[in-house]
């Protein structure tokens, strides 16, 4: 009797101490079910959003001026350097053949001769020794002279190496004292404003066009906004050359490649105010309402937006999730809405 008497208290005991246990634990999860979640309140859906394609960009300008030597000779003087600049017309060397200065002088003493010999025949045509025929031979050969003797000069004088543009030069590597031939380049200098080129691949060909959208960054300051001008009709090596107008740019080093991104066309996409998403240890969360009343830390994957002030949503949640924001997000949920 006394045996059974212990067993029912034993029982009765491991009872009363399992029940504060059990109301703790109950307690708990009460807890977690009811906590209502706070914030606003943002339903996603799909938005259309600029599509942007990384491409290969130099700093360049519209055209690019050879200065060519127009005469075969030894380049005496070379009066400028790679940066400096120069206005269109300006002297900048000069190229001097030895053959030329023989050739001159023959030509004026030839042509002195010639002048000697009209001045002698008009007196004695004058005087009735000579007939019309001769005079007219001696003012034929003087007028040849002449001729011959101007050409000499103007071949000598294109020996003056000119800028054929007003611009700054990118290339002057053809040293004083160097011969030089007819034809070959001695300076390149810059014609026509600073611009960015791109060179894409010929796949992207149909979907830029003049007034896409074009982003770089590293030119001037920081980063650039521009639109393309211009698109070459033809295709090199598998890539398509544009042209793009982009204020600000620093022309000091021309070839300069920068990172740059063109716009082409649009696509489907979940964007999200950045204060919607949160970063914990390098992972980007939000929080999501369930149809119970819960919310739930989701992670997600993002990327950056070419909206400010919003992120892209890869993956993670869908179209018809409803985030919820910190208090901080009303004007994000607010602006959101509207954008969508």
């Amino acid at each position: 009797m006394m045996r059974a008497k212990v067993l029912v208290l034993s029982a009765l005991g491991l009872s009363v101490l399992g029940l504060p246990l059990a109301g703790c634990g109950s307690s708990e999860e009460v807890a977690q079910e009811s906590k209502a979640p706070s914030g606003p309140k943002l339903v996603l859906q799909t938005s259309d959003t600029a599509d942007w394609q990384d491409v290969s960009a130099e700093i360049a300008t519209v055209d690019q001026a050879q200065v060519l030597a127009r005469i075969p000779g030894i380049l005496t003087s070379l009066s400028v350097h790679e940066g400096d600049m120069v206005r269109k017309g300006q002297t900048i060397g000069r190229i001097v053949d030895s053959q030329l200065g023989p050739q001159a002088a023959a030509a004026q003493a030839q042509m002195v001769q010639a002048q000697s010999e009209l001045k002698r025949v008009k007196y004695l045509h004058d005087n009735g020794v000579y007939a019309d025929a001769r005079l007219e031979q001696a003012q034929a050969a003087a007028s040849a002279s002449r001729a011959q003797y101007a050409a000499a000069t103007a071949v000598a004088g294109q020996g003056a190496v000119v800028a054929p543009a007003t611009g700054r030069v990118l290339r002057a590597d053809v040293p004083a004292g160097a011969p030089v031939a007819p034809g070959m380049a001695i300076a390149v200098i810059t014609a026509g404003p600073t611009i960015v080129r791109l060179e894409m691949p010929e796949s992207l060909g149909d979907k830029v066009h003049p007034g896409s959208l074009v982003k770089a960054s590293g030119i001037g300051s920081g980063d650039a906004t521009g639109r393309i001008i211009k698109v070459y009709p033809s295709v090199t090596a598998g890539q398509v050359t544009a042209d793009v107008d982009m204020p600000g740019i620093d022309n000091k080093l021309i070839g300069r490649r920068v990172a740059a991104k063109v716009e082409t066309g649009s696509r489907k996409a979940l964007l999200v105010p950045k204060s919607y998403v949160t970063d914990r240890y390098g992972i980007d969360y939000v929080t999501l309402a369930g149809k119970d009343g819960t919310a739930t830390q989701v992670p997600v994957q993002t990327a950056p937006s070419s909206e400010p002030g919003k992120v892209e949503i890869l993956s993670g949640v869908s179209a018809g999730d409803t985030l919820i924001g910190t208090n901080g997000a009303a004007g994000g949920a607010a602006n959101g809405a509207a954008g969508q």
